[in-house]
């Protein structure tokens, strides 16, 4: 995705000063998807079938889910008969509560396949945004939290230098403005800033010691760089209002091999502007398999209703602020003032929105995480409407390249992609309001305090 940046190098003198000045955002186009009121039947609640496994592939389908799509074939039917076409994957998650309000999970599947790759793209912004609270909160230093600020320097070739963010309230750069214009609007130099300060070793360790061990975060977004330039990660140095270090961390090198992988994508690419015949070369890209993604966010989400050890390390105080980003509209915010999305609330709303313009409902709020780049659209999201006390969970990838061509900008994300995901997030909703529940859910935790 190409977001809005924020890197400007200037004298430390600004950085208690709070003069700073703003860059122009890069800008994405993207056509307006009308609203579609979905007028198929919906399927009536029915016993719970084993999943479809297919013999040739460790790819998991739910009867349920498919029945579900299959009842509307205007919708969906050429994305269920192309299904590994379009490298389709989704994971649907009822949530139902107890008399305690603790919240029971049930997962269905639609051609989730481990071993299919796609490329995670903005979506890998997530795991690090939390990892680098949870690194902050494991070093324990008086003085040093997300609001510190955090100056980014260079020890290596590819490696560039922050000393203030234009788009924070005072021009300080911190952790807590880089995490929160990742969820707004997938920032990528906010996620390469985080990504330098977790470090390679640290960020694929400890997502890999929580049950992830198929991803792979191996490199920044946005930019060209080696992979020996990726391994190495810039030193950072935190600061007091006073101009005093309260922690300094030199540049980190991750000298672990690489896990063997063979992902290739694709009929051709361009590479230098050249047209090169046969499929790309994924295997020293990023990875993030869909179910897992889909288990991180809701260890974000319901922290106390997944394993131990599954559970960031972060303050309660960091949950809700990471949550309160997760679900807040770019121009519901302050700094950074995105005037470019005034008319655009579903700007990163993917699943039930697609591409929609417009303002959306107060009541109805989305905290996900999207991506989109060579071609694939990938969205997790937890979605509730407060008005109708409905909750429930979705992920999904799709790959919208029908001509097989990468690196040329010409993907199917309008035609194909933007519509699918809006779709699949209305027919779930609709379904969502039929589902009988036993008992109302309270969901007033994920109930935010919005800035403007």
């Amino acid at each position: 995705m190409i977001y809005r940046t924020a890197t400007i190098v200037i004298s430390l003198a600004l950085i208690t000063t709070g003069l700073f000045n703003c860059s122009s955002p890069k800008k994405t186009t993207r056509s307006t998807v009308p609203v579609n009121n979905p007028k198929a039947p919906v399927p009536s609640p029915m016993e719970e079938p084993a999943p479809i496994v297919n013999p040739k592939s460790t790819a998991k389908t739910d009867p349920f889910l498919e029945d579900l799509l299959a009842k509307h074939p205007n919708y969906f039917q050429r994305f269920l008969q192309q299904r590994d076409s379009f490298r389709l994957q989704i994971i649907y998650t009822q949530i139902d509560r107890k008399a305690n309000n603790k919240p029971v999970f049930k997962d269905y599947y639609f051609n989730v396949n481990p071993d299919q790759y796609f490329y995670p793209a903005s979506t890998v912004k997530m795991p690090t945004a939390l990892l680098a609270l949870q690194k902050l909160n494991e070093l324990k230093v008086d003085g040093l939290d997300k609001n510190t600020s955090m100056i980014t320097g260079a020890s290596y070739s590819g490696q560039t230098e922050v000393f203030n963010d234009p788009n924070s309230a005072d021009g300080r750069p911190t952790i807590a403005n880089y995490v929160k214009k990742i969820f707004l609007v997938s920032d990528n130099d906010a996620f390469n800033r985080l990504y330098e300060f977790v470090g390679q070793d640290y960020l694929n360790g400890r997502l890999h010691s929580m049950g992830w061990e198929k991803t792979q975060i191996i490199h920044r977004l946005e930019r060209l760089l080696s992979e020996e330039e990726n391994r190495r990660t810039n030193p950072v140095r935190f600061i007091d209002a006073s101009g005093r270090t309260v922690y300094e961390q030199a540049m980190q090198v991750n000298g672990k091999p690489y896990p063997q992988r063979n992902d290739w994508l694709g009929n051709a690419y361009y590479s230098r502007g050249n047209l090169v015949k046969g499929p790309m070369d994924f295997s020293k890209k990023n990875r993030l398999v869909l179910e897992d993604l889909h288990q991180m966010l809701r260890s974000i989400l319901f922290p106390n209703d997944v394993p131990s050890k599954q559970r960031f390390n972060i303050s309660t105080d960091d949950y809700r602020f990471v949550w309160k980003y997760m679900s807040q509209y770019p121009a519901e915010t302050l700094y950074p003032d995105y005037n470019e999305f005034a008319d655009w609330d579903a700007y990163c709303k993917f699943l039930y929105w697609g591409s929609q313009k417009g303002k959306l409902p107060k009541t109805f709020r989305i905290f996900n995480k999207v991506g989109d780049a060579y071609g694939f659209l990938i969205d997790a999201a937890y979605i509730v409407d407060f008005e109708k006390n409905i909750e429930f969970m979705v992920s999904a990838a799709i790959y919208c390249n029908t001509d097989g061509v990468l690196n040329d900008s010409k993907y199917d994300y309008d035609e194909l992609g933007f519509p699918f995901l809006k779709n699949l997030g209305e027919v779930l909703y609709k379904y969502e309001t039929t589902r009988k529940r036993e008992h109302v859910p309270d969901l007033s935790t994920f109930r935010m305090v919005y800035e403007k």
